[in-house]
């Protein structure tokens, strides 16, 4: 059989499924969260339906990443029982074709979705759920849920050069309130020069004030010199307490590499870094999961006997993509803790799986 036919005839008997799994997750997903909000949001809180249509359109990206995996794992189980009932993978196996070769448009296949996810996860999906966090927190919020936020950094920059990094434990919008300062100072050539920290703040005459703090100097060695003491001193922050709170963004709505420079940057403030490692992995293990999903379906479908429609085979999806989501949470929980590695508890999952997918794939061609 010639190749190209080969390609075509896989791949054909996975596109359909694929395309159906899509759909059907992503309403799953829509009616089993997004759609209740929205209704609430209208009914409650008499939001315009415009506004939560808006809410509604940037939420949705999010939800497609989740499903991409999801309706991976289902085009190559179905796929290859629709082959497999057909007795399409029996001829094939009589002409001398081992399924490791019928595999490798899927591969081939889920690594091209896999970058895309991974490529829409970085770019589409933080610019999203940044949307819906401001249209959630000053239009229909009024931004009267909190005026305290937690954990507040900014990165100044000069031509491209990092000039100082501030980071406050607790804001307080409404009372103009800080507490938990530090400020980092870095030269010309990026080296960290001096480094401040104040127990608390406050916004006077438009002005910050910072309160009973400490002044370092760090040398080229790395040696941190205390330089002084103050009880009170004016802090280089041109932004109002609302300004301030706006600024900020959410690192879980980052993309793994605005992820990774936050970490680097913030590493030094002696903070546990352990839930933005395991968060930074993540971002990059789940799209990757398309491709294992993909062989796992596709050797559990093969590997199947009898016919059995596709009702059985979406079930079947279910229950694998819930044990991997269950195994994903698991790992998540002990790498936050820091009971294992944060790489360990972001691609543990696709390791599990992984096997699995290998050991189901090496079954086809001895069954």
């Amino acid at each position: 059989m010639k190749r190209s036919l080969l390609n075509k005839l896989i791949l054909g008997a996975c596109a359909s499924p694929f395309l159906f799994g899509i759909l059907i997750f992503v309403l799953i997903f829509v009616a089993g969260d997004l759609l209740f909000q929205a209704a609430k949001l209208i009914i409650e809180q008499g939001v315009a339906f415009g506004v939560v249509a808006r809410l509604f359109f940037y939420r949705l990206p999010e939800v497609v990443v989740m499903t991409i995996p999801m309706s991976s794992l289902l085009a190559g189980l179905l796929g290859m029982s629709t082959l497999n009932a057909g007795s399409e993978l029996i001829a094939l196996k009589s002409l001398g074709i081992p399924f490791t070769r019928i595999l490798r448009p899927v591969i081939l296949t889920s690594v091209l979705i896999a970058l895309g996810a991974l490529c829409f996860n970085e770019t589409v999906v933080p610019f999203a759920s940044i949307a819906a966090d401001k249209l959630m927190r000053y239009e229909i919020m009024k931004n009267q849920a909190s005026a305290i936020q937690q954990k507040v950094f900014l990165r100044d920059t000069e031509k491209g050069k990092l000039k100082r990094v501030l980071y406050i434990d607790e804001l307080d919008t409404n009372k103009g309130l800080i507490s938990g300062i530090m400020v980092h100072e870095f030269d010309d050539t990026g080296r960290l020069a001096t480094t401040l920290n104040a127990r608390r703040g406050m916004r006077q005459d438009n002005q910050w004030w910072i309160e009973d703090g400490r002044m370092y100097n760090v040398t080229s060695e790395g040696e941190v010199v205390l330089l002084l003491r103050f009880e009170r001193q004016k802090l280089a922050l041109r932004l109002s307490p609302d300004q301030l709170q706006r600024s900020t963004r959410k690192p879980s709505n980052m993309s793994a590499h605005e992820l990774w420079s936050y970490i680097n940057q913030v590493q030094n403030l002696g903070t546990d870094l352990s839930q933005l490692w395991v968060m930074f992995h993540l971002k990059l293990a789940v799209p990757w999961a398309c491709v294992i999903m993909a062989v796992l379906g596709a050797g559990f479908g093969a590997s199947r006997r009898g016919r059995s429609g596709g009702g059985v085979g979406f079930g079947i999806s279910v229950v694998i993509v819930f044990a991997y989501y269950v195994v994903m949470s698991f790992c998540r929980a002990l790498g936050e803790a820091g009971n294992i590695p944060p790489a360990v508890a972001g691609w543990g999952p696709n390791l599990v799986f992984m096997i699995i997918a290998f050991f189901f794939a090496w079954r086809v061609d001895r069954i």
